[in-house]
């Protein structure tokens, strides 16, 4: 099934749950492709004239599908076209900002990266090219980053005059750092496929034009875990790490409790016993 989202970020599609809105245009023209095989959407940013940069209506149509995904889909890929993941910030709409409409669009960005992290799918990155600004912390947000040989690392509002404002500070920094993070806004410092896994900002680093192939591959197994079992996992473990650890550890006996007394989790290890697959609701 293919869902298309158009310059407003409004769902379009061909199946009877999702509305046909506004403004048909071609899918090619399309700055979200959407694409559902099963349990696993497909999320390509099609901006290739700006390196897939976020604009407004982009992020509003990643807004949409976290807030209202295709029944069934329990995993995502997010990637982009034409050699880049995303350069960040579309800058053409910043300029002419003021204080405050800044403040709502970074709170907008928020709560946005927070429906990425925790809006219950896993998510996983498929990188290329440039993984720049508001690209990393978009990349930041999801759960599995897959790095190609061609990605840009890099934090460059140092040398624009500006400041992160969509996540960076809370989620970068957590991955590599404050003091690595300081030091790459400070001089705009680029890091590699390799230096983003030695870092944290990705957990595989593959050849060039394997990240999606690795994506669909990851996405798939991940797919078939208990949909209970996933959704405590991008649940619990990174809101643990914010506690302190007598707090955690209280928070990881309940949800162990939990998950451990669903028919999926008696499935589980069931299976094992008898030396055969599960079978996961």
């Amino acid at each position: 099934m293919i869902i298309e989202y158009n310059e407003l970020g409004r769902l379009r599609g061909a199946n009877g749950n999702i509305a046909v809105r506004n403004r048909e245009r071609q899918m090619s023209d399309e700055m979200l492709l959407i694409e559902v095989n099963g349990p696993v959407a497909t999320l390509t940013m099609n901006r290739p004239d700006k390196r897939n940069a976020m604009s407004a209506a982009l992020l509003n149509a990643i807004d949409g599908f976290f807030t209202a995904p295709p029944k069934d889909v329990r995993v995502v890929i997010l990637t982009g076209v034409a050699g880049h993941f995303c350069s960040g910030l579309d800058l053409a709409e910043h300029v002419h900002r003021s204080a405050e409409e800044n403040l709502h669009h970074s709170r907008h960005w928020h709560a946005v990266m927070e429906k990425i992290q925790f809006g219950g799918l896993v998510v996983v990155s498929a990188m290329f090219g440039a993984v720049i600004g508001g690209g990393l912390e978009l990349a930041a947000s999801t759960h599995v980053r897959i790095a190609e040989p061609s990605c840009i690392f890099q934090l460059p509002e140092g040398r624009r005059g500006i400041f992160v404002g969509g996540g960076a500070t809370a989620r970068v920094g957590r991955l590599m750092g404050p003091d690595r993070m300081t030091e790459m806004m400070l001089t705009g410092r680029k890091y590699n496929a390799k230096d983003g896994v030695t870092l944290g900002l990705a957990q595989y680093s593959v050849a060039q034009g394997e990240a999606m192939a690795l994506a669909q591959t990851l996405a798939d197994k991940i797919a078939n875990n208990a949909p209970l079992s996933n959704y405590m996992m991008v649940q619990a473990i990174a809101r643990i790490n914010d506690m302190s650890q007598s707090d955690g550890l209280f928070v990881e006996s309940l949800v162990a409790s939990v998950a451990q007394t669903t028919p999926d989790a008696h499935e589980g290890l069931k299976a094992f016993l008898e030396k055969r697959p599960p079978k996961f609701r």
